[in-house]
Formats: structure tokens, sequence, C-alpha cells
């Protein structure tokens, strides 16, 4: 049960931290986003996909502390930038971070090296995305030696976790959590992801590189973005249309977030060049959680808490829990992609449209997972 909890742990972390920003520091929200939400759930489903993609048995329990101690390291760093009598807890919580995120990167080397076979192209975005964190967590610690470096180590910090660790995890799910999703595989996925990989890594090390040291690189690192992103986006237009376009399901979500990461990149160089040349700049931050990851977690929940919450055969009961938390995915995915822009553009109605189209879906899934332990139940001798 732990991978449900922590989905409904970052649902709500970010429910919360939309609620909390105007009112919060900066740093604490971001973290409350991006630390408390987004990487214990990320490791939590590294540990359950790295097995699948290297084909190997599935995860011991052992392994399910990972996200756990990620998650004291997030909340130290939310303490640490809330109250001023925690301020050290941030270093601590890096470190603890730190070394979780090797120890994660360490066991799915160790899978890999134990497979028959070649791994899913996939294994190889997720070992990147570690290793963007690694050098995210590096980055801000480092601080410590070169403290006049502190705003540009903050900068690449923080985008060394959107793009790389978040990023570059989340499209190489997308790529195969779409198929799935629909029923319809995809056989050109795993090429897709191995001519990718090099312009996504390339992205965005230049976008974080730029946005602390050379504003002008932001440009050339989002247009490289873009190359996997309008792929993807073509090649599901063409395979998925209809699906992506319905009232409901998790394939507007997915699309959603795709559309939403695309647009958080391009708001970031505009902020970042726009800070440089002294003009007003949007918050690519909260369109990147607004526009994507809440579209992107939502729709992943629809799709892989059923599987989560009863492994094995796949059932009925399986379909009815997704179709329930499904239902109004296409309504939920407008609503998210127009308040994460309106946020991101720097209106505040936008977090507020964006809370309540969340707080929507997760009254829906609490519904949805009551119907479906009933029915379950029902259906005991």
């Amino acid at each position: 049960m732990l991978l449900p909890a922590l989905v409904f742990l970052a649902l709500i972390a970010f429910a919360g931290a939309l609620l909390w920003s105007p009112l919060a520091g900066r740093a604490a929200y971001l973290h409350l986003m991006l630390a408390v939400g987004a990487m214990p759930l990320i490791f939590g489903a590294m540990s359950h996909f790295i097995p699948v993609l290297t084909r190997t048995r599935t995860a011991t329990a052992s392994i399910g502390v990972f996200p756990l101690l990620a998650l004291a390291g997030g909340a130290m760093a939310v303490a640490a930038f809330s109250l001023p009598s925690m301020a050290w807890a941030w270093r601590v919580g890096a470190v603890l971070a730190l070394v979780v995120a090797i120890a994660l990167w360490a066991w799915g080397l160790r899978r890999r090296a134990i497979m028959v076979g070649r791994p899913h192209p996939c294994l190889a975005w997720y070992e990147v995305a570690l290793a963007c964190l690694a050098l995210a967590l590096l980055a801000i610690l480092a601080t410590a030696v070169w403290p006049h470096q502190f705003s540009a180590l903050r900068r690449l910090h923080l985008h060394l976790n959107t793009l790389g660790f978040v990023g570059m995890t989340a499209t190489g799910t997308l790529a195969v959590l779409m198929p799935t999703v629909i029923g319809r595989p995809d056989p050109q996925a795993g090429q897709w992801l191995s001519f990718n990989l090099a312009w996504a890594v390339a992205g965005t090390l230049l976008v974080a590189v730029g946005s602390a040291w050379s504003a002008p690189l932001t440009w050339v690192g989002a247009a490289l973005w873009t190359i996997p992103l309008v792929g993807m986006a073509a090649r599901w237009l063409r395979l998925y249309q209809r699906e992506i376009l319905a009232l409901h399901g998790a394939a507007p979500l997915l699309a959603a977030a795709l559309v939403g990461f695309a647009l958080s990149i391009g708001l970031d160089a505009m902020s970042t060049n726009a800070a440089a040349g002294g003009l007003a700049k949007p918050d690519p931050a909260k369109a990147f959680v607004a526009a994507f990851l809440l579209p992107l977690v939502s729709g992943a929940a629809g799709q892989l808490l059923p599987v989560w919450l009863r492994p094995g055969v796949q059932d009925e009961w399986h379909a009815a829990l997704r179709r329930s938390l499904g239902r109004y995915g296409g309504m939920r995915a407008v609503l998210f992609l127009i308040g994460g822009m309106t946020a991101g553009l720097g209106r505040g109605c936008g977090l507020l449209l964006s809370a309540a189209t969340l707080l929507w879906f997760l009254v829906q899934a609490f519904m949805s997972l009551l119907q479906g332990i009933n029915s379950q139940q029902g259906n005991e001798p």
C-alpha cells in the first residue's frame, strides 16, 4: 500500500503548496511541491518500474525505505525554509536525499547487470534522472564552499531538479504509459526513447547552466527539448487522437501533462531572459506544477492505482476503478492547463483554479476507492 499512499501524499502536497504559495516563501512551497510531493513518489514509482524494465523480480520490501527516507529529507527542507530555528535542516535533508538517490541508482545498475538481455530504453532515462538529482543536490550543497555563487547554484539546483529529475523521469514514463493506458502498444516507443535521450539531456544541461550563468543558453536548451516533446506529441496525435480528445479517461491528462511540460520550459526560458533584461517575468515553477505535475500524477494514478492496490491478474474490478478514476479526465486536463498557464503568467486565480480542480479529483478518487473496496468485499465469499 506504499505506492497508493505516496500518490495521495503527492497530490495533497501539491494542493497544499498551491494554496500556501501566496503566504509562504518561494523556497518553502517549492520544496513542499517537489521534495515532499514529487521526489518520494518518483522514488516509489522507480522501485516499481525498474524491475519491469529489467525483467527481474519485484523489489523487496526493504526498497520501500527509499521513498520514506526521501520524504524525511524533503520534510526537513520544508521545515528549514519555514521555521527560522530549523534553518540548518536543509543541508541534512539534501545529504539524506543524495544518499537515497545514489542508493536507488546503484540498485538499478545492479538490476541491469543481472538481467538477461537488454533493458528497456526507459531505464536509461531513469538513470539520467537520478544523476540529475544527485548533481542538483551537490550543487546546492556546494554553496557552503562557494557562497558568492549561491544564487547561480540555487538556479542550477532548481532546473536540474525540475527538467532533469522530474522531467526526464516523467517523459520516459509517458512514452510507455500512454500506450498502456489506451491498450494499443506503440512498437516504436523504445526506439523513440533511445533516439531522443541525448536531446533531452543536452536541453536540460543547457537550460540549467544557462539559468545559472548565461541566460541565452536557455533558449538553445528549450529548443533542444522541443525535439523529443514535439516528436512525442506528433506520434500521439497520429496514434491516439480520439482517446486524447475524449471527455473521460487518463489519456487526456497525460497529453495535457506533455503540453504543460513544453509550455513550462518555454516560460522558463522567457523568465530567465526577462530577468537578464530587467523585464517583468513569468513564474514557470507554478506552471510546471499546475500544468505538468498535476495532470501527470492524476492521470497516471487513474491507470496505476488499481494495479498497485490489487496486483496480479487484471479483472473487471480494475477496469471499473479505472473508469471511475478517469471520469471527466478530459475536462480536468483542460482546467489544469488553463490554471497552470494562468498561474505561470503571474495571475493568482490560476492557482485557485488548479487547486480546485485537484481537490475535485481527490474527492472523486476517494469516493471511487471506497466504492471499489465495498464492491471487492461484496464479492468475497
